[in-house]
């Protein structure tokens, strides 16, 4: 790891070799209990020191009944705790020389009255012993590549490229099971709960130096250190992207991060400046926001906003091609030279205006080898749209009509989509042009599973996949501009 993370308040606490556990005990109903069961279940390596009054044993862990009896002071203290004794432990695990915490407990500034002066009294007793902590309020964090995760859920997910900061705990979570859908992992999760003491800005620091990390993305209720941020982002952007949703632009989005994490959201067209500003990419939606992490991580940068829709059918490149208007994405027409290629491939039932529909080709294996690579290469793209539809039953039909052995052409059907997706990953190498596939089949059908795996991303509607290309043309737009401004 490059000095710049070891720095960071947080790299104690998302990369930690040793914990000791507030809160979990030998009744799975706890929710400390399922904490520390996630920790076990992910793998992680360095040890693990269970706090409790009275058990001896916790999860098969020796447990402690007091701080001061552990044989080490370890990296990060984990408090699932009641909230009136949160301080006092915290005061504990200072006295200990722990400087590094997460404090998953509810019950402080968020519900306001007592709330207030808990959370006062934990960042005292912080503040007197030199200690960074996460939260309160917050489920923790997750880090694949340590093999670390101290969140509510089970880990489902993988190693991968998204970093993510979070003012919403769930959302972490959330991410496991949905990015694996698609076939992709992430470099960090963190929630940050009430930000009492480490806050986005902070993350923000952390994931820019993490080397596992390609694209930032944040769910945002409120900037407390809005010039910071700016900043900060600015120095970020020309080399990795942000991403970030908002909640709070709404009267009702400001009453639920209130009550959520006592944030005090500001008018939406505030934050849009913001965002404008700083280089952000905004999202409007949680899977937009995924959306973009996955392509600005994934793909090569487009020149220019003009885009060719390569379909098989009408309907969905219609649907492309006006999604694509709405986007502010151009569709242009093929040049000569490209028309001259594809005119053989094309039969006369399709349609060589952009969206190109080539509805029953000749040769099928044209559409993930010969037709994108003329498309690709047209001087006037600078990137592709592709549906994908990939009959498997009509493979298989087809394969028993040539008299291909039943037991064979699992084998065979995979083979065939392997070598189709792996050609069009190739393409996209070759051209180095960004192609961002769309479909209305499940993201579990093998034919998707491979194109995922060769690292070409596939949305789940038009709609989605045209904004993802238009994100993409956004953040090259400002690179760009960045670029220029460096050179006067």
């Amino acid at each position: 790891m490059p000095d710049s993370i070891r720095q960071s308040p947080l790299y104690p606490i998302i990369n930690p070799d040793s914990i000791v556990f507030f809160g979990a005990s030998n009744r799975f109903t706890a929710m400390g209990t399922n904490q520390l069961n996630s920790l076990l279940s992910s793998g992680f390596g360095g040890k693990i020191y269970p706090i409790h009054p009275k058990e001896t044993r916790v999860l098969d862990l020796k447990a402690y009944p007091r701080v001061r009896e552990l044989p080490e002071v370890p990296d990060l203290a984990v408090l699932v705790l009641p909230t009136h004794i949160v301080p006092e432990a915290m005061e504990d695990c200072g006295k200990q020389g722990i400087k590094h915490a997460i404090v998953v407990s509810g019950g402080f500034k968020e519900v306001g009255g007592k709330g207030v002066e808990l959370e006062k009294k934990l960042v005292m007793v912080a503040d007197r012993y030199g200690m960074r902590f996460l939260g309160p309020n917050c489920l923790g964090v997750a880090n694949p590549h340590h093999n670390y995760n101290v969140t509510f859920l089970p880990f489902e997910g993988r190693q991968g490229f998204i970093g993510l900061a979070s003012q919403s705990g769930s959302l972490i979570t959330q991410m496991f099971g949905y990015l694996s859908r698609f076939g992709l992992g992430f470099s960090s999760g963190i929630s940050v709960g009430n930000e009492a003491n480490v806050d986005i800005v902070d993350c923000l620091k952390y994931l820019a130096a993490c080397p596992h990390t390609r694209v930032i993305g944040l769910y945002v209720e409120t900037i407390r250190r809005g010039r910071e941020f700016i900043d900060l982002a600015r120095s970020i952007v020309p080399h990795k992207p942000i991403v970030a949703f908002y909640v709070g632009g709404s009267e009702a989005g400001k009453r639920a991060g209130l009550s959520h994490t006592g944030a005090l959201a500001g008018p939406d067209a505030l934050y849009e400046g913001v965002f404008r500003q700083s280089g952000v990419i905004r999202a409007y939606s949680i899977p937009e926001l995924f959306d973009y992490c996955w392509v600005l991580g994934i793909c090569p940068r487009p020149a220019g906003n003009r885009v060719i829709v390569q379909t098989h059918s009408g309907g969905p490149g219609a649907a492309a091609a006006d999604a694509c208007g709405r986007a502010g994405l151009e569709l242009p027409s093929l040049s000569e030279k490209t028309l001259a290629k594809i005119a053989p491939m094309v039969p006369p039932t399709g349609s060589v205006n952009n969206p190109i529909d080539v509805t029953f080709s000749k040769n099928p294996l044209d559409f993930f080898d010969a037709i994108p690579d003329a498309l690709l290469g047209d001087e006037q793209t600078d990137g592709l749209l592709a549906y994908f539809l990939t009959p498997g039953q009509s493979i298989r039909r087809t394969m028993t009509g040539m008299g291909i052995a039943e037991e064979e052409i699992p084998r065979l059907t995979e083979k065939l989509l392997d070598d189709q997706s792996r050609t069009m990953a190739g393409l996209i190498q070759k051209h180095q042009k960004p192609l961002v596939g769309f479909t209305f089949q499940s993201h579990q059908d093998l034919s998707i599973q491979k194109l995922l795996q060769y690292g070409i991303p596939v949305l789940p509607s038009p709609e989605r996949a045209s904004r993802a290309m238009a994100a993409l043309v956004r953040y090259s737009c400002m690179l760009d501009k960045i670029r220029s401004q460096s050179l006067k």
